[in-house]
């Protein structure tokens, strides 16, 4: 368990075993906050935190749904508690990027029209960077207006390889 500064405790899982690497997953009481490649992080290993009955349950939760997800299974990850931490705008445009559904792109400007902020394209894209829950909330959907993959916190491969996945040419 860990403590993140101001938000209570947190549990760490790891998830090896994905065709973009290993993943590294931390929950609170209230659900998934985090998402990380492994590779980006500072830790030579997964870290394994003994978890209570709760988050075991949502770890599995998450492990299935992660599962199917790259079975190839369209997924929204619905099934999954979610406590994303940031700013209330931060909030709304991750809330957004859920609605974007398989399959489909937008662009940050459509983005920023979504969350009725249309001339904040450079703030929804800022949101996206710092998006805790990639794949899961997926601000890999999300391209510039010229149809270029534009950037992506965990590598443009990364970003190729997920919308390849979703059928996405």
């Amino acid at each position: 368990m860990r403590r993140t500064k101001g938000s209570g405790p947190e549990w760490t899982w790891g998830f090896e075993e994905t065709p973009v690497g290993p993943l590294i997953l931390y929950f609170s009481p209230a659900g998934l906050t985090a998402l990380e490649f492994a590779d980006e992080t500072a830790k030579t290993r997964i870290p394994e935190t003994s978890l209570p009955v709760a988050i075991k349950a949502m770890a599995a939760a998450a492990r299935q749904e992660l599962a199917s997800y790259f079975a190839g299974s369209p997924t929204d990850f619905g099934a999954l508690a979610l406590d994303p931490r940031g700013t209330p705008f931060q909030l709304r445009v991750w809330q957004e990027l859920r609605q974007i559904p398989w399959g489909a792109t937008i662009s940050y400007r459509e983005l920023a029209r979504r969350v009725d902020r249309p001339k904040a394209f450079r703030a929804v894209a800022q949101a996206n960077a710092v998006n805790p829950l990639p794949i899961i909330v997926p601000c890999h959907r999300v391209i510039a207006a010229d149809g270029t993959l534009g950037g992506y916190s965990s590598g443009l491969d990364r970003k190729r390889w997920l919308l390849r996945h979703e059928g996405v040419r």
